[in-house]
């Protein structure tokens, strides 16, 4: 097992060193402008961490994207925990469900701005927004899915409804819960870029609506590669809390 997880470690590394050579060889010829080499970006990086914005927009973008998914996902579970587990609050929530989900995060930059103001609340709760439906979503799928067996098993053995829904229900979602929050906190990614860009003056989003403005482009290639590596890492720490912690 140790020895697989090596290979594939290695092959992972090797696709990206790769990668990062073919990036490389296709930017020498090229204007910086248009695309500059690794090398540049690694140095635009230290440029910023230097100057301590790199640093500070870090901390503000990631802020901004925790508490947006933690407070869509609080609101998101027990709506989503209501709607699997009875007929008429699904039928109730139904058409709002289905009618916000298809309606992009994006769209309502504007109006969230007018609504909330240029500071973190706007940000934050298009951040909730777009994470609210997909957990939403995914947690009623895992509370309608419960085998009715074991609902049946139990109230035979004189479990009452308490039991039924915190020894039976929310353990068998638990899973949906996990995937659907993962799968939330890449779309909270995703939103955070926009709302940065359209109204802040801080974080990885500004950092590369900024650099547009002034044609650094090594800057906005430091913010988009940042965005794809926090993401990743964050991605891969809720993964590994899912094997230990919350097995």
């Amino acid at each position: 097992m140790t020895t697989s997880r090596s290979r594939t470690f290695l092959v992972s590394v090797a696709a990206v060193a790769f990668v990062i050579a073919i990036w490389h060889l296709a930017a020498i010829d090229m204007d910086p402008l248009l695309l500059p080499t690794p090398v540049m970006v690694v140095g635009a990086a230290g440029e910023l961490w230097e100057q301590g914005r790199l640093q500070d927009d870090i901390l503000i973008s990631l802020g901004r994207v925790y508490a947006g998914w933690l407070i869509g996902s609080a609101i998101a579970i027990p709506i989503g925990l209501l709607a699997g587990t009875s007929t008429y609050a699904r039928a109730a929530v139904d058409p709002f469900i289905h009618f916000f989900r298809f309606i992009p995060a994006l769209a309502l930059t504007s109006l969230f701005i007018l609504w909330f103001g240029i500071g973190e609340a706007s940000k934050v709760n298009l951040v909730v927004y777009a994470v609210m439906f997909i957990v939403l979503v995914s947690t009623a799928s895992g509370a309608a899915s419960v085998s009715q067996d074991k609902l049946l098993g139990a109230q035979t053995m004189g479990a009452n409804r308490f039991d039924l829904y915190f020894r039976i229900t929310l353990p068998a979602t638990f899973s949906s819960i996990f995937v659907g929050m993962r799968l939330a906190l890449a779309a909270a990614f995703l939103v955070i870029v926009a709302a940065e860009a359209i109204a802040a003056q801080e974080g990885i989003g500004f950092l590369i609506w900024n650099a547009r403005t002034f044609f650094r482009t090594d800057f906005v290639f430091v913010g988009i590669l940042l965005f794809g590596i926090l993401g990743f890492l964050s991605d891969r720490l809720w993964k590994l809390l899912g094997r230990t912690v919350f097995r």
